[in-house]
């Protein structure tokens, strides 16, 4: 069903840029999954059954209407959600108490928007699988 592709969860209220990072990813390869909010976020992770089929990486922003990035990753990992996935924080939040928040609640990576092109994002999202393999 998901023919070996890897799936990646997007999370952002900005539908230009879920679209912009949907489209990179999937012509990178990836089976792409979009959320707008921090609530349909965790709703598609909870779906997911079982750990196959979560997805394997979860790009979050942080600033979203209804649930933050911050609230959305506390909230994963404290119902064990999506375990084993690589969680990257990809906001325009860059103050250093932002990042070291995002880094503490259990993001592997922080990305900021601003000084990251798609394609660098793309690139730190392998380079990120490549080291959990």
């Amino acid at each position: 069903m998901d023919d070996g592709k890897i799936k990646i969860l997007i999370v952002d209220d900005d539908v230009f840029l879920l679209d912009m990072y949907s489209l990179k990813f999937k012509e990178a390869g990836f089976l792409v999954e979009v959320a707008q909010n921090g609530e349909d976020a965790l709703k598609k992770i909870r779906d997911e059954k079982d750990a196959q089929s979560a997805p394997k990486v979860i790009l979050l922003d942080i600033v979203m209407p209804k649930m933050d990035g911050f609230e959305t990753l506390r909230a994963i990992k404290k119902d064990k959600l999506a375990e084993g996935s690589i969680l990257v924080a990809l906001t325009n939040l860059g103050q250093k108490e932002d990042v070291e928040k995002g880094l503490k609640l259990g993001a592997d990576d922080y990305i900021v928007k601003a000084h990251f092109t798609p394609t660098e994002v793309l690139n730190k999202v392998k380079e990120l699988l490549a080291k959990k393999k």
